[in-house]
């Protein structure tokens, strides 16, 4: 086992700890998670359109009008609706703040360039016609959302790195001492966004004329649909799951980076999910952002809950009774670290192991149990994460108490792997204990000797 921890440190430790560092990564990370608290928000209208209450629908159509529902919808959709606008300007933000220029110059050109990118075309449906038309002059809601998220990255990466380039090379237009700032950065974004809209509008284009449709389409084709086919599937699932573990067990924080990469796509499948639900559809996903919060990894990575019962009822260590008392109440709300750096299982040759097998067995027992229809899916509704399970369970599936009992089967696979671990762990530190008091008894019998 030391071999393992050996190995880890040497060799893995240094490419993993690069790849933290990676700007775009964390522009990535940081930039989509600039809309959560917006999705919760819209999350809580969307329980509200469908709790499983008997009557619930009469009670609020006698009280609202039959049109209740709909008008419920309007804060999902301007929350839900807007998910890849916020994420064109906010990774653009985030990625020139790490490159020291101006972060708001840079989200607006970005932002600029993704509406450009944009086909202005909704689909209207006359009345008497079977087949709905597309018309201009409206901005399709739809590619402000999850389905737009793709584009937004790419165009929200680019255009930074072309702002930061001419600002780099002073390429740029600079006005003379003692004009407002506010004034002499607008006219320093002038020069590279002018290139920023002019590239992104010639790339559209070429694009239209092609019979390939619009870049968001180029952009699903080659990338999105390919990447989403991967990433809520079940091998992609269990990849992903463990390399977040691996790096953890290195002390990188194995949700950022990982997190960084597939976020987009479980966000994606996230609001698929959300537009099924809402119209009382078969939801298409079984992996979403929430398979992995809520069920995957229910007591922070690793899926600690279990572990952190353990040694609140079986430990024998002071140690580990101490370290239960202090991490039990974070773990209830799925925040690990404590335990993660306070064991540590960082780099900890015992823990290692059940730390990166117990989620590999609950992302496959959940997929499986999702897939057969066994549970009910998530259903697109973003409960935080620091819901306690049961209740996260039963929430994120609109009310499905399958959902609970799901995270209830999986703390038990939990509590089944990392049990034997924790007493070879316990019985080295209750070894490690008595060791040091009779070290301690020792010092005390020769002082009084003297």
């Amino acid at each position: 086992m030391n071999g393992l921890s050996n190995f880890l440190e040497r060799y893995f430790m240094p490419v993993a700890g690069r790849l933290a560092g990676v700007k775009h990564l964390i522009a990535l990370r940081d930039g989509i998670m600039l809309a959560m608290p917006l999705i919760i928000i819209g999350s809580v209208f969307l329980i509200l359109t469908s709790l499983p209450i008997p009557g619930y629908t009469d009670f609020m159509a006698a009280i609202f009008g039959a049109e209740w529902a709909t008008k419920l919808g309007y804060p999902i959709n301007a929350t839900f609706g807007i998910m890849g606008l916020v994420a064109s300007f906010g990774i653009a933000y985030y990625l020139a703040e790490q490159y020291e220029v101006d972060a708001l110059s840079a989200g607006i050109i970005s932002l600029s360039a993704f509406l450009l990118a944009t086909p202005f075309q909704i689909p209207y449906l006359p009345d008497g016609a079977s087949k709905s038309i597309m018309v201009d002059g409206g901005i399709p809601v739809a590619l402000m959302g999850s389905k737009g998220l793709f584009v937004a990255m790419i165009i929200a990466m680019l255009s930074t790195e072309i702002y930061r380039f001419f600002v780099n090379k002073e390429i740029v237009i600079k006005m003379p001492n003692g004009v407002p700032p506010a004034v002499s950065k607008s006219f320093v974004a002038l020069i590279p966004g002018a290139v920023v809209i002019l590239g992104v509008w010639l790339l559209r284009l070429l694009v239209e004329a092609t019979s390939l449709g619009s870049l968001h389409d180029v952009v699903g084709i080659i990338l999105a649909k390919p990447l989403a086919i991967l990433g809520t599937s079940l091998i992609g699932s269990l990849i992903a799951v463990f390399l977040w573990g691996l790096l953890w067990s290195c002390g990188l924080h194995g949700g950022s980076i990982v997190g960084g990469v597939m976020s987009a796509i479980w966000l994606s499948a996230m609001d698929e999910n959300r537009i099924a639900f809402q119209n009382h559809q078969p939801l298409p996903h079984v992996v979403t952002t929430q398979f992995f919060d809520l069920w995957v990894f229910i007591g922070g990575g690793g899926a600690t809950l279990a572990l952190v019962i353990i040694m609140l009822f079986r430990a024998r260590s002071k140690q580990m009774k101490d370290l239960s008392r202090l991490t039990i109440a974070p773990a209830i709300f799925n925040i690990n670290e404590p335990l993660i750096f306070g064991m540590p299982i960082v780099l900890n040759p015992v823990m290692i192991i059940p730390f990166i097998l117990t989620p590999l067995l609950t992302v496959f027992a959940t997929y499986i149990g999702m897939s057969l229809g066994w549970v009910a899916k998530p259903a697109g509704i973003l409960v935080p994460w620091t819901m306690p399970p049961l209740i996260s369970g039963y929430l994120a599936t609109g009310g499905r108490i399958s959902g609970a009992v799901m995270q209830l089967v999986d703390i038990v696979i939990a509590f089944v792997v990392y049990y034997p671990f924790f007493s070879i762990l316990d019985k080295q530190t209750v070894k490690m204990e008595s060791e040091a008091e009779q070290e301690i008894g020792t010092g005390n019998d020769v002082d009084q000797g003297i």
